[in-house]
């Protein structure tokens, strides 16, 4: 969830054209390149959701929030999110925004439907295992229940099970690479449990557009250090 203090933000949705952000909105889980662009000054107040965290403040399915960003005003109602922007533009600290946000968040939990046991557990155990545990593993061979933890997972996560080991497992990887690790990419590969180099590099490039080696020398592309240099 983030809330645009300063400047508009351009998204590209091609190499030409973009939209400019909603400046109160809540951004999916993101499978795919990402391109954005400060039209000036950079001033952001945001929130990082646990997987399942999100599920257990709205009714909306996760999964139609994905790769995508979705105007707050869509998912609270006018008078709610209009009070949640007005409250969080207004404060003058960091401090009092995140106590803003929390009221409102602490509010919503009683108001939806709690998070699958089954979900979450999945969750915390590709967490554990950084995106390395195969579904087969977590349903302890019990391969009749894997739609049903599908369904519920692109309902209340907004990706497969599958899809969110990857992305565990490439984030592992990637605060390796932003934080300058010592060790070459394939040193790398092997400890974020890929099978090889060029596996983690084909991963890499699907899910960011660009190579372990192009984000490390272009100085545009470094800002993504501030989502991954801590947990």
């Amino acid at each position: 969830m983030a809330f645009i203090l300063g400047d508009d933000i351009k998204r590209f949705v091609s190499e030409t054209d973009f939209i400019r952000q909603p400046r109160a909105m809540v951004l999916g889980q993101t499978v795919e390149p990402f391109y954005i662009q400060p039209m000036g000054y950079v001033h952001t107040f945001a929130v990082r959701f646990y997987p399942y965290g999100f599920a257990n403040l709205v009714t909306t399915p996760i999964s139609r929030l994905a790769n995508k960003e979705t105007p707050i005003v869509e998912l609270f109602g006018q008078p709610t999110a209009d009070e949640l922007e007005q409250k969080i533009t207004h404060a003058t600290t960091t401090q009092q925004r995140i106590e803003i946000v929390e009221r409102f968040l602490l509010t919503r939990l009683g108001e939806t439907d709690t998070i699958d046991a089954i979900v979450k557990n999945t969750v915390d155990l590709l967490f554990v295992t950084r995106g390395s545990t195969s579904i087969q593993a977590i349903l302890q061979g019990d391969l009749s229940k894997r739609r049903q933890l599908e369904r519920k997972f692109r309902k209340q996560i907004g990706m497969s099970p599958k899809q969110l080991g990857r992305v565990i497992r490439l984030q592992t990887a990637l605060k390796m690479v932003l934080g300058k690790t010592n060790g070459t990419l394939t040193q790398i590969a092997y400890e974020s449990a890929y099978y090889d180099q060029n596996h983690f590099i084909k991963d890499f490039k699907e899910f960011t557009g660009t190579t372990p080696k192009e984000i490390l020398q272009d100085d545009t592309l470094i800002l993504s250090s501030l989502f991954y240099a801590k947990d």
